[in-house]
C-alpha cells in the first residue's frame, strides 16, 4: 500500500502542486508553444492518470469512491478539528493533494485490501491455466 500511495503521489505532484516545480506550471511557462519534452512528459502523464483512475474506478466503483474521498475528508476535518492541521498557508491544498493520492492508491490497492480483510478472491483475479 505504502507503494502505491508513494506512485500516486509521484503522479499528482507531478501533474500539479504550488511550489511552481510541476507540469502544469511547465507547461503554462511555454504556452502557447508545445515542444517535444512537454509532449512526452505529458503524455507520460496522462498514460499515469488513465492507469490510477481505471484502477481506482474499477476497483471501488462510484460509491466506493465517495466513501473514499468522505473518510480521507473527515480525517482531514478531524486533525483540523484537533489543531494537528492549520489552513494557513497551504496547508488545505497540500492535504487536498494528499487526499487525492490516498483515494489514488486506495484504488490501486484495493484488490489485496479485500483479499485480507474478507478472505475472498475477485474472480476478476483469477488466472485459468
Amino acid at each position: 500500500m505504502l507503494i502505491r500511495f508513494f506512485l500516486s503521489l509521484l503522479l499528482v505532484l507531478s501533474t500539479w502542486n504550488p511550489t511552481g516545480y510541476c507540469y502544469v506550471d511547465w507547461l503554462l511557462a511555454h504556452f502557447p508553444a508545445m515542444t517535444a519534452e512537454l509532449a512526452f512528459v505529458g503524455v507520460v502523464l496522462l498514460i499515469g492518470w488513465a492507469l490510477f483512475l481505471n484502477a481506482t474506478r474499477a476497483a471501488l466503483g462510484f460509491f466506493g469512491i465517495i466513501l473514499a474521498a468522505a473518510f480521507f475528508g473527515t480525517l482531514t476535518w478531524v486533525l483540523f478539528d484537533q489543531g494537528l492541521i492549520t489552513a494557513k498557508n497551504d496547508v488545505v491544498t497540500w492535504v487536498s493533494l494528499l487526499v487525492l493520492a490516498g483515494i489514488l492508491a486506495l484504488g490501486m490497492a484495493w484488490g489485496n485490501v479485500w483479499r485480507k480483510l474478507s478472505g475472498q478472491v475477485d474472480v476478476r483475479e483469477e488466472h485459468h491455466h
